[in-house]
């Protein structure tokens, strides 16, 4: 069980209703183990609040091929203008593997502006196809496992 002093922002865009269902299974895997969590819609949310966190996860969407989701851009360029050298970070998402090369390109690009904060990634992204699988969620649950003990070490 983590510390319940610890604190964590999930941040998400969805068109389709999926990735507001990966943001979720993050909170309940945050929540399982006593993480104190807010989830918010990147367009309600400023990249200057991860200061007040101890954890992060960001949950974009691909857009036709490999854009960042519209209602994420201004969250996405201010990312690079924030310093988050005490922060642990993951990110995941759900695309379609119908668009091939383009599948979950948004991931990769939030996950480049993030490295540019000097937060510290947790995991390698997850990258999900359409709606999350039991399969899915122990990813993401591996995800959230290792956010919290880089963390705590």
């Amino acid at each position: 069980m983590a510390d319940s002093k610890l604190r964590a922002q999930v941040v998400f865009a969805t068109i389709t209703g999926n990735n507001e269902a990966v943001a979720d299974d993050l909170v309940a895997h945050l929540e399982e183990r006593g993480v104190l969590v807010e989830k918010s819609e990147i367009s309600q949310s400023e990249p200057e609040d991860l200061a007040n966190y101890d954890l992060a996860f960001l949950v974009p969407y691909t857009y036709d091929e490999g854009s960042l989701p519209d209602e994420g851009l201004d969250y996405f360029d201010d990312l690079a203008d924030v310093r988050l050298d005490h922060l642990v970070y993951g990110v995941a998402g759900s695309g379609d593997t119908f668009y091939e090369d383009f599948y979950c390109l948004a991931l990769d690009k939030f996950e480049q502006q993030m490295e540019k904060t000097g937060a510290t990634k947790a995991a390698d992204l997850v990258r999900i196809n359409l709606y999350p699988s039991p399969k899915d969620k122990e990813r993401l649950a591996h995800l959230v496992d290792q956010a919290v003990l880089k963390v705590t070490a």
